[in-house]
């Protein structure tokens, strides 16, 4: 039996199951933040120092935050099947947790990048960006993640990684920020979409999508243990 290729899609919800704060609370704020005061363009513009301030803080955040069960589930995952993870989160939880072929969409907070050319781009030891780091070419470094306004780069690669799945897992998002959402209709039709979500009412779905209501930490190891079974014993 040929291996599968398996697309995981997924967002901010597995990344709150290690406590992670989510963007955008139901109050339309980020961690006490309004999203134009702190994640676009024109708020680096207008007061980087604070831009830096937050991002800082969900820096440190991030590194103390551990991969948990779902994380760890998509490691061995890799054992059946041939995995590519497109991620929305800018932690670095998957890597962390051992999984291997991983596209961040909105880029990476444990990286910095050139606020004159986003080209550059630079790994991070420690937990702060001040406004006296520089890249290369003498510009302020600012955080390597793709603010709103911003073009996200890595798009059109996510949409050819999804174009000839066999299984599309969909785990943890609301699949509401645009245009990352649009990837269900990338997949062909040959393509089993899964949804895995505490809440899949809330989700844009069309008639084609399994779902598996619940929380990514509790059923992606039951999934793939399920999977697994199926396919090789």
């Amino acid at each position: 039996m040929s291996r599968k290729k398996i697309v995981v899609f997924t967002g901010a919800g597995i990344s709150a199951e290690s406590g992670l704060q989510t963007f955008r609370g139901t109050d339309g704020l980020w961690e006490g933040h309004r999203i134009e005061d702190v994640a676009t363009p024109e708020a680096w513009i207008k007061d980087p120092e604070k831009v830096l301030r937050f991002y800082n803080i969900r820096r440190k955040a991030c590194r103390e935050a551990q991969p948990n069960a779902g994380h760890l589930a998509l490691v061995e995952l890799e054992k059946y099947a041939d995995v590519y993870i497109i991620t929305q989160n800018i932690d670095d939880l998957h890597e962390r947790a051992g999984s291997k072929n991983i596209l961040h969409l909105h880029g990476e907070i444990m990286k910095a990048q050139s606020s004159r050319e986003s080209r550059l781009v630079y790994p991070l030891d420690k937990d702060e960006i001040t406004l006296d780091d520089v890249c290369e070419l003498g510009s302020p470094l600012r955080p390597n993640v793709v603010w709103f306004g911003e073009y996200a780069p890595n798009m059109m690669i996510a949409n050819r990684v999804v174009s000839d799945a066999d299984i599309l897992l969909v785990v943890g998002t609301s699949l509401k920020v645009y245009p990352a959402a649009y990837l269900l209709d990338e997949a062909p039709d040959s393509c089993k979409i899964i949804l895995i979500d505490p809440n899949p009412n809330a989700i844009r779905l069309n008639s084609k999508v399994e779902i598996i209501k619940g929380k990514a930490a509790s059923e992606l190891p039951k999934w793939i243990e399920n999977f697994a079974k199926y396919n090789f014993e």
